[in-house]
C-alpha cells in the first residue's frame, strides 16, 4: 500500500494531499479469501479522469495485479477512483462517483477520515453522512495509523 501511495504521488501532475489510516474488512463479493486492507488517498491533479485512471491501472500492474482476474477475487492491489470533486461522469471505462461507494463501509470509513466533508454530487450527502446511513454494508476496522507525511508532496 505504501508503494501504491508513493507511485500515485510520483505520477506527473499529481500531488498527494492526505492519506488515511489502513482499515481491515471482510472480503466483498467473493468471500472465500483473506480479509481486505483498505485506505483512501486524497490527491490534487490537473489530469483528466481517464488519464488518472490509466495511470493508476499502470501502477496496479507494476505492483503485481494480474489483469483480467476474478471480479472481487484476491488481488495484490486495487486502486479505485471514488470522487472527483462535483464531477458526475459515465463512460464505458469509468463511472464517477464510483457507483458502489455509498454502501460500502470499507470505502466510506477511510474516506471519511480524510475527507468527511466531501459531498457526493449525486446524493448531496457528505461522506460522513453516507457512512452513518443504516444501509451501509459491512464494517471497517482501523488497524494501522496513517502513513508518514513524507509521502505528501
Amino acid at each position: 500500500m505504501r508503494e501504491a501511495v508513493e507511485a500515485i504521488g510520483a505520477v506527473p501532475g499529481v500531488r498527494v494531499c492526505a492519506v488515511s489510516s489502513v482499515y481491515e474488512s471482510e472480503p466483498w463479493g467473493v468471500v472465500e479469501q483473506p480479509r481486505f486492507l483498505n485506505m483512501a488517498v486524497e490527491i490534487e491533479t490537473g489530469l483528466e479522469p481517464l488519464e488518472l485512471l490509466n495511470a493508476v491501472k499502470a501502477i496496479e500492474l507494476r505492483l503485481g495485479r494480474v489483469a483480467g482476474g476474478l471480479k472481487w477475487g484476491p488481488r495484490s492491489i486495487d486502486i479505485d477512483l471514488i470522487l472527483c470533486g462535483d464531477l458526475v461522469m459515465q463512460s464505458p471505462e469509468l463511472v464517477l462517483p464510483h457507483p458502489e461507494f455509498r454502501r460500502r463501509a470499507f470505502v466510506l470509513a477511510p474516506l471519511a477520515e480524510i475527507a468527511g466533508d466531501a459531498v457526493d454530487p449525486v446524493s448531496g450527502l457528505t461522506v460522513a453522512e453516507l457512512l452513518r446511513r443504516p444501509e451501509v454494508e459491512g464494517t471497517a476496522t482501523k488497524v494501522k495509523p496513517n502513513l508518514p507525511t513524507d509521502l505528501h508532496r
